[in-house]
């Protein structure tokens, strides 16, 4: 069959939803391979923060047909990556309009080939999320340009939702009762392997029109890999319980408790895991023969590709030192946001931002409790540092209080990670921004719990936090209402002085 690494076109090459789960890791691999990429998304702040080198950032929504004529000129391949999942319970309409609306414009762009990921899907399959991935391939079919899609089940790789929520599971309970499709049959495929696959099936001509089974070389219950797993992950074995009473819908909720993966992401996903799956790949290997890994190397690779995620100039979910550098502290992290509103411009708002843990200023509200958190972290033998000396302001690598600055980007963004002795990893985020005449400051706490304990460390202080975060947030603006004022103070004439007199005073 054709070499797809030997294949070097002219044209771009789009990932549609590069900003998602998979688009996240095709992107550098078709660049590696000396492809030209365009990758699009309907927020382009995510795609800047991956830092690709070479990569074309396009701004495009499925959902807004005249956004997407840009984003498909010149291109001849177009990968396409998106699902509304997330949208919460109206996506399956959203997935097809979407689909319909990329149709249409690839094929007014001349695009040759879509290769689409959908999802293995029994015949009796009734989940929102199996049977809108099922109508997203056939709609896309229906239009003019030639489809491949490739159905894959559980994805095995750092981020994939269902491992994560397995990964969640096995990491935070020692004993689950689980409902009864904790037995249900599926055949993972590594990250790896289904990147091989994406990566090859465009050029080769014989894959046009297909729908091809992608598969690991075992077919497991659910229970078999979170054993396995456990196993993995050197935890204790994991005592799992079936019991007929919790349906898919009751786990869901229950779930959500558990997991720190999205919640409308990881709904989706289980209320169609009381299927088993299965899948016929023999064309697929036919067409693109490559080795395939089993379950156990897919975890290793897991284990090994995690640890090369790292900061850029943000928080960035998954990281593996903002995990605390251990594979079972949760990927995903949950998160606790406020926000507050200045009467001045970006500059005063930063300004005061560089003035946050200061000797001076400190917190710039309840100082107190941020002084008391510190001596507790001492008792247990945590290494609290002094705060930043005034005047300075924050620079990557800096200490001060229980803080390590990950991340400045003057004047948007101030990223600091807890030094805390906590049960997780976590850290705090500043984000300014324009908003009218003024600016908005965002804080934002992102923990990564580790274990059932970091579950419950975060919702017992989820009260406290919300409270405290919300009065600092306010006490920055204000102070940058002050910088502000105190600004224009400065820059005004003082009493008796006119523009001439102070143009003249400043002339040689």
């Amino acid at each position: 069959m054709t070499d797809a690494a030997a294949i070097r076109s002219p044209a771009p090459v789009l990932v549609f939803g590069a900003s998602g789960y998979v688009g996240r890791h095709l992107v550098p691999r078709l660049l590696a391979e000396g492809h030209r990429v365009r990758a699009a998304a309907r927020r382009l702040r995510a795609l800047e923060a991956e830092g690709w080198s070479g990569a074309e950032l396009a701004r495009a929504d499925a959902l807004k047909p005249e956004t997407l004529r840009a984003a498909l000129e010149e291109v001849e391949v177009a990968y396409y990556l998106v699902h509304s999942m997330g949208a919460g319970p109206d996506f399956p309409a959203l997935d097809r309009e979407a689909a319909r609306n990329f149709a249409e414009a690839a094929a007014a762009c001349g695009v040759k080939r879509i290769l689409y990921l959908g999802g293995l899907s029994p015949p009796d399959a009734d989940s929102a999320h199996l049977v809108s991935r099922r109508e997203t391939g056939e709609i896309l079919r229906e239009g003019a340009v030639p489809v491949t899609e490739l159905r894959a089940g559980i994805i095995v790789g750092p981020g994939s939702a269902a491992f994560e929520v397995m990964r969640d599971l096995v990491a935070h309970l020692p004993i689950m009762v689980s409902p009864r499709w904790i037995r249900s049959k599926s055949p993972p495929i590594a990250l790896d392997d289904l990147l091989g696959y994406m990566m090859a099936l465009p050029w080769i001509p014989e894959a046009a029109g297909e729908v091809l089974d992608a598969a690991g070389p075992e077919s497991l219950s659910y229970d078999d890999m979170m054993r396995r797993l456990a196993r993995l992950l050197g935890k204790p074995p994991r005592i799992i319980i079936p019991v007929p009473v919790l349906t898919p819908k009751m786990s869901a909720y229950w779930m959500e408790l558990v997991t720190s993966v999205p919640a409308n992401v990881g709904r989706a996903l289980i209320m169609g895991l009381k299927h088993d799956f299965s899948a016929d790949d023999r064309r697929l290997r036919e067409l693109a023969p490559r080795p395939l890994m089993d379950f156990d190397a897919a975890v290793a690779k897991v284990f090994e590709d995690e640890q090369k995620i790292t900061v850029t100039d943000r928080w960035r979910e998954g990281a593996f030192e903002l995990r605390g550098g251990r594979h079972d502290v949760s990927f995903y992290g949950v998160a606790l946001m406020r926000t507050a509103k200045a009467d001045a411009p970006p500059e005063a708002l930063w300004a005061a931002l560089e003035e946050f843990g200061s000797q001076s200023r400190g917190y710039l509200h309840m100082n107190w409790v941020w002084d008391f958190r510190a001596w507790i972290d001492r008792r247990f033998g945590g290494a609290t540092a002094a705060r930043r000396p005034d005047g300075q302001p924050p620079r990557v690598g800096d200490r001060f209080d229980f803080w390590r600055v990950l991340a400045v980007e003057k004047p948007k963004r101030l990223t600091l990670y807890s030094l805390l002795k906590a049960p997780g990893a976590g850290g705090f985020e500043l984000e300014v921004e324009p908003d009218g005449a003024g600016s908005r400051l965002a804080a934002t706490i992102h923990w990564h719990p580790e274990a059932f304990k970091g579950l419950f460390y975060w919702f017992l202080l989820w009260p406290p936090h919300a409270f405290v975060l919300s009065g600092m947030a306010r006490a920055v603006a204000r102070r940058a209402e002050e910088i502000a004022r105190e600004s224009r103070g400065a820059a005004a004439p003082r009493p008796g002085q006119n523009a001439s007199a102070s143009s003249a005073a400043a002339s040689p």
